[in-house]
This record gives structure tokens, sequence and C-alpha cells, in this order.
């Protein structure tokens, strides 16, 4: 059996064809794997509950006693990484049925606080 001339062509013109479209769909057009998706979605919600949560770090800042002496020592520190520090070991970023504070609590407290 012979195949018409035109088959070789056509065969070749769909697989760039797929090829191209995959090709931009997932760099240009939006398209992700699952993993890739579920990641984006961890990062999110993890940033959202961080968001949510920083008025009760506040509120947990304002009702310690030593406040005023604790925020001048925090507005002294230069890095971020002991400003985030600091908050934990005040206890701020400690949620009430935690055993240990949130790091990235503290840190986008240490920010909203100096």
């Amino acid at each position: 059996m012979q195949l018409p001339v035109w088959t070789k062509p056509a065969v070749m013109g769909a697989i760039v064809g797929g090829a191209l479209t995959a090709i931009v769909g997932f760099s240009q057009g939006g398209w992700m794997l699952g993993g890739t998706a579920e990641r984006i979605a961890d990062q999110r919600s993890a940033a959202a509950v961080v968001d949510a949560l920083v008025p009760f770090c506040v509120g947990q800042s304002k009702s310690d006693p030593e406040t005023t002496a604790k925020l001048a020592t925090l507005g002294t520190l230069v890095s971020t990484y002991e400003r985030k520090d600091f908050v934990m070991k005040a206890g701020w970023a400690t949620m009430p049925s935690a055993e240990e504070p949130n790091g990235d609590l503290a840190t986008a407290c240490a920010k909203v606080l100096s």
C-alpha cells in the first residue's frame, strides 16, 4: 500500500505544531504541572495565614507589660534575623495552642512593629 504524498508533511506539521503549542503554552500561556500549582498554592496560603495573624502578634506585643522597653530594644536591632529572633523570644509570635513561635509570623510582626 502506498501512502499519499501529503502524508509525510502532514505528520511532520502535526508533530511540530504540537511541540510548539506545548512550548508556548508552558512558557507564555500560563500552563503548569500539578506539582507546581500545588507548590504555589501552598506558598500563597502560608502567606495569607501569616498576614491574618500579624494583628494577633501586634496585640500580643501591646499586652506585654514590658512593651515600651522591648519595642525600644527592637528598634535598635539592625538585621531582619535579629528582629525575628527578638520577637520569637518575646513570645509575641507564639499562638496560644502552639508550643513554638512561628518564624514567618515573627518576621512579619517585627516588620510591622519597627
